[in-house]
C-alpha cells in the first residue's frame, strides 16, 4: 500500500514473482529446508515491468535456506533460512528494503506424507524522493510547477516497521512418479503500519496478505516431467490468480541436463510463456509477461521480464538425506 496525495490511498498486493515457485521464502515460511533430496538452496531473482510506458519496476531478491538436525528428529527435520528483496518504483523513486529470518519444521506422516509449519519475520524500510513528484496543487494552469509548495501533510520520506508470517504446507509422495504439494500461508499477520503521513493525519496498517499453492510433479515416459502449478494470493481488495505448468525435458539420460518450457496466465492481466536450462544443480529460468488486459493498448503488451537462478546442494561431509521421501526424479 502506498500512500500519496490529501488522504487517499491506492491499495495494491506486496511485492511478488511469476516464477513464486523460483522465490519459495517469500511466498511461505514452511518452503524453508523444504528440500528433501538436498542440504541447502541458494537463489536469486530479478523483474522488470512496465519499462513501456515509464520508469520501469525493478524488484529483485536473493533468498538461501538449509536444513538442521535431520539427524536428530524422528523422521523430520528442521529448515532455516533468510531472505532480502528490494523494489524500486515509479518516478519518486519508492524503494523498499526487505530482509527476513526463517524457521520450519518438516515432519514425516507415514511413508509418503509430509507436514511442514514455519515462521518468517524481518524489517522492512520504505522510502521516497517527493521532489520528483508533482501534485495538485503545483499545477498552475499550463504545467505542473516544482517551485510551488504541494501543500502536501507528508511527516516523512522514510517508514519502516517489523513484519511477520506464518505458514503450513502438505506433501504426498504419492509414488516415484507423482508428487503432489500444497500450502497456505499469511503475510502481515502482525498487522503492521506503512504510512508517509504523521499519526494525527495516517497510521493505517497493512492488510494480512493471504497466499494459496498447488503444485505437482508427474513424471510421463522416462524424460518428461511435467510440473502443474496454480498460485492465488489475496490482500485488501487485491486478488491474484496464477496457473499453468512447466515441463522438463531430461537430454543426457541421467538428469544432468535439462530443458525447462512453461507457460503461465495470470488472470485478466498477462500470458506468460518461459524457458530455461539446468545443468547439474544449477537452474536458470527467464519467463516474459505479455500483458492481455486492457493495459496492452498502452504498452503493446510488453509487460515484464523475469530471471531466476537456483542452486541446489550436499555439504561435502553430507551423507545424504536422513529421511527417505520418495523424489520424482530422472
Amino acid at each position: 500500500m502506498i500512500i500519496i496525495g490529501r488522504c487517499s490511498i491506492i491499495q495494491a498486493q506486496d511485492l511478488n514473482f511469476s516464477q513464486y515457485y523460483n522465490a519459495p521464502l517469500l511466498v511461505n515460511p514452511a518452503n524453508t529446508g523444504f528440500n528433501p533430496d538436498y542440504d541447502y538452496r541458494v537463489g536469486g531473482n530479478y523483474r522488470n515491468q512496465w519499462a513501456s510506458v515509464g520508469i520501469p519496476y525493478k524488484t529483485m531478491s536473493i533468498w538461501l535456506d538449509t536444513k538442521l538436525f535431520k539427524d536428530r528428529f524422528e523422521n523430520g527435520w528442521m529448515g532455516i533460512g533468510g531472505s532480502i528483496i528490494k523494489d524500486v518504483a515509479g518516478s519518486g523513486n519508492l524503494q523498499s528494503t526487505g530482509g527476513y529470518l526463517s524457521v520450519a519444521y518438516h515432519q514425516m506422516i507415514g511413508n509418503n506424507s509430509l507436514l511442514s509449519a514455519g515462521l518468517s519475520g524481518g524489517l522492512v524500510a520504505k522510502r521516497v524522493d517527493y521532489t520528483k513528484l508533482s501534485f495538485d496543487n503545483q499545477w498552475n494552469g499550463q504545467f505542473f510547477d516544482v517551485s510551488i509548495p504541494p501543500n502536501e501533510p507528508f511527516a516523512y520520506s522514510q517508514t519502516g516497521y517489523f513484519d511477520l508470517q506464518a505458514g503450513l504446507n502438505y506433501a504426498l509422495f504419492a509414488s516415484d512418479n507423482a508428487y503432489f504439494n500444497i500450502g497456505a500461508s499469511v503475510m502481515h499477520v502482525n498487522r503492521p503500519s506503512e504510512s508517509f503521513f504523521a499519526p494525527s493525519v495516517s497510521n493505517s496498517q497493512l492488510n494480512m496478505r493471504f497466499t494459496y499453492f498447488a503444485n505437482a510433479s508427474i513424471k510421463i515416459l522416462d524424460e518428461w516431467i511435467l510440473n502443474p502449478n496454480i498460485y492465488i494470493s489475496k490482500m485488501g481488495n487485491a486478488k491474484e490468480v496464477l496457473l499453468g505448468l512447466n515441463a522438463r525435458r531430461d537430454l543426457g539420460g541421467n538428469g544432468n541436463q535439462q530443458m525447462i518450457w512453461g507457460l503461465y496466465y495470470r488472470s485478466n492481466d498477462a500470458a506468460i510463456p518461459l524457458i530455461g536450462f539446468q545443468k547439474n544443480d544449477i537452474a536458470i529460468t527467464i519467463n516474459y509477461d505479455a500483458t492481455i488486459s486492457t493495459l496492452k493498448n498502452l504498452n503493446g503488451s510488453r509487460g515484464a521480464y523475469e530471471l531466476s537462478i537456483v542452486k541446489h546442494g550436499l555439504f561435502s561431509n553430507s551423507s545424504g538425506r536422513s529421511v527417505k521421501c520418495p523424489s520424482v526424479s530422472f
